[in-house]
């Protein structure tokens, strides 16, 4: 029988597809719920349903299994603008602001969500918080030379950082060959205002506060299939 969550996590990638219209242009996310929206994707190419569609990928994990499941892939080089981006988050406020990066692409993710015309997340209902950090630390990604300085200034501005590690205990590398520092924060009140100030240490190439990116949210749950605007 099918986990419960990944019950939900498919419903919410089916639900999204209703957004897709032949010869789109799409952004692809990485994650569980991201996944199950590329394998959809490519099951409905295949069927026919869809025609002429592509996809940017947020990771190189996207990449293979966009590969796998006939999902044609282009670059931002050739598409500066994808017509819709779907990926899912960590946690999603009232207001649509995000925290995302747990499987470690949120640099490549960023970039794709706010190149796209549309940016739409999808999640279940779990992910659904009153303000950010409540259940999940927010990934600062980062060059490795200023690990020092980025942990320093993390922890001034009330941070709990921790290097990402393997379970063999060697650091986490993204894609970008950056590593990440997993930073708890007893609130966060302002996200707006936090991700300026983390975006303002040198040496950090993203962190994962998306503020004023999504536009929608398609929320699965045991009640159904809801969205949320901005």
């Amino acid at each position: 029988m099918e986990p419960d969550g990944a019950v939900l996590k498919r419903r919410a990638a089916e639900a999204a597809l209703g957004q897709v219209a032949d010869g789109m242009v799409l952004g692809l996310g990485s994650g569980s719920t991201a996944e199950a929206f590329v394998a959809a994707l490519g099951a409905r190419i295949a069927a026919g349903e869809l025609r002429d569609i592509c996809g940017v990928a947020t990771s190189e994990r996207t990449t293979v299994l966009a590969q796998r499941v006939g999902v044609p892939l282009t670059t931002l080089e050739r598409q500066p603008q994808p017509d819709l981006a779907i990926d899912g988050a960590d946690e999603v406020d009232p207001l649509l602001t995000l925290i995302k990066g747990r499987g470690g692409a949120l640099l490549r993710e960023k970039v794709v969500a706010a190149s796209a015309a549309r940016f739409i997340v999808i999640v279940d209902g779990s992910k659904l918080v009153t303000r950010l950090g409540q259940r999940t630390a927010l990934p600062v990604e980062l060059v490795a030379f200023a690990t020092p300085l980025v942990t320093r200034r993390l922890q001034q501005l009330g941070g709990n950082p921790a290097l990402r590690r393997h379970a063999d205990g060697s650091p986490f590398i993204t894609d970008e060959g950056h590593v990440i520092l997993d930073t708890r924060f007893a609130a966060i009140d302002a996200p707006d205002v936090l991700a300026s100030q983390i975006a303002a240490i040198p040496g950090v190439a993203a962190h994962g506060l998306f503020v004023g990116l999504a536009g929608a949210a398609i929320v699965a749950s045991h009640d159904g299939i809801t969205w949320r605007r901005r």
